[in-house]
């Protein structure tokens, strides 16, 4: 098989990994990718966003399987543009990535289909929002912008003062764009995150094993929130009890939402949960892998990734039986220093070697471009140093001994990355 895949971060690079493993695929290219990928993929110098662009080349190179790793493509139709040409493509389609391009439209559906979460309001008028805001008894409150915010587009406000000069970021200085048009606010809810991704075929779900995503920028989940500071899996806090409610409230009752509204989901919906203290509830859905967390997810599947793939496409997941190893993982991302506001570029990237030939550990690049001086940073997250271990202390041990194997300039991380696993 020829496979693209569309996408040039940490999550890409990891699903390339998992590909190149499958004896079904002999070529990966990958639009537009980056220097890590270009290791096992030949990148070609095409954009996310260039439609036209992605589904010339896959019909000109007889493209078997185009895999969309990112939201954006995913919310603007790129599968729709790939099947109206006959091309096969893993991923939702435009009216079911919705469910990640919309928080207003999926907290809609889960009202509707009682799907546990917070009690929200939506608004797309500013002063009815702060008339909102201005009733409201207890604090803190969350304002999430309704589209695509590069996992940013959400704010915990502590006081009505914050609340109200978030909403005039959101939706009048428009700090989001357009994904501010609209606004979800709703109850700040406590308790454990855990992330679960799940492969969709349209009725059957097939669910991964947890991680946990760190999302603020510095130790302590202090500072502001970025797309992913680092990862851990399976999460300690997710249960067998958790998984029974998920699956029996959760999980399969929101792809037969999707399917009830004529949006039949394939692909891979991310449940981003709040396990509170009245049970899980849905904190957000992704419509894609999540990144950082497939940097921990994928290396621990025991399936060739494409054969489920194409289950999810063939409508016949039923009958993939799907198998992690009984093992954990951890992923600390080095960055820029200064991400998630301002950072400078181009710094030299050394250390990459050490990871050659070590088995149960992977460097997978986010933001690096090879250049003349060599692979350089190119992006506020620039690596996602990943190592196994036979439990999550072994783990975190191993991945914060690899990230001392590379260095760049205003290389930065978080160093409490898993910590909580101390305290399961």
């Amino acid at each position: 098989m020829k496979v693209l895949i569309v996408g040039g971060g940490g999550r890409e690079h990891a699903i390339a990994t998992c590909v190149a493993k499958s004896p079904k695929v002999d070529k990966i290219y990958c639009a537009p990718g980056n220097a890590g990928i270009g290791q096992i993929a030949e990148c070609v110098p095409i954009g996310a966003m260039e439609f036209d662009k992605i589904v010339a080349f896959a019909k000109e190179q007889a493209i078997d399987l185009t895999i969309v790793g990112m939201d954006d493509p995913l919310v603007g139709g790129l599968v729709d543009a790939l099947e109206a040409e006959g091309l096969r493509a893993f991923g939702p389609r435009k009216n079911a990535a919705i469910l990640e391009g919309s928080k207003a439209f999926s907290k809609d559906l889960m009202k509707k289909y009682n799907i546990p979460t917070a009690a929200y309001e939506n608004f797309d008028n500013a002063e009815e929002a702060i008339k909102y805001l201005k009733e409201q008894a207890s604090f803190p409150i969350v304002l999430k912008a309704d589209g695509l915010a590069l996992g940013k587009g959400v704010l915990i406000c502590n006081t009505l003062e914050e609340a109200l000069a978030g909403v005039d970021e959101i939706m009048l200085d428009k700090k989001f764009g357009a994904a501010g048009n609209r606004m979800v606010i709703e109850e700040f809810m406590t308790g454990r995150e855990v992330s679960v991704l799940s492969f969709v075929d349209g009725k059957t779900i097939r669910i991964m094993t947890s991680a946990q995503d760190h999302k603020r920028a510095k130790d302590g989940d202090q500072g502001l929130n970025t797309g992913g500071m680092g990862t851990f899996s399976p999460s300690p806090f997710y249960t067998e009890e958790v998984d029974a409610f998920c699956k029996k409230y959760i999980y399969q009752a929101t792809v037969d939402a999707m399917a009830a509204e004529g949006r039949p989901f394939k692909g891979v919906i991310f449940f981003g949960l709040m396990l509170t203290p009245n049970g899980p509830k849905v904190l957000e859905y992704n419509a894609r892998f999540g990144d950082p967390e497939a940097q921990v997810v994928l290396p621990r599947m025991k399936n060739d990734i494409i054969e489920v793939m194409e289950a999810c496409v063939d409508g016949t997941l039923d009958q993939i039986d799907l198998q992690f190893e009984d093992n954990a993982a951890v992923c600390v991302v080095l960055a820029s220093d200064g991400y998630p506001v301002s950072y400078e570029k181009g710094f030299v990237i050394s250390g990459l070697e050490n990871f050659d030939g070590k088995d149960g550990y992977y460097c997978f690049h986010a933001g690096t471009k090879l250049t003349d001086k060599g692979i350089v940073t190119n992006g506020g997250r620039v690596l996602g140093v990943t190592a196994k271990g036979a439990d999550l202390k072994e783990a975190r041990a191993n991945a914060y001994a690899a990230t001392e194997w590379i260095s760049f300039e205003n290389k930065y991380m978080r160093h409490d990355i898993g910590k909580a696993i101390d305290e399961a």
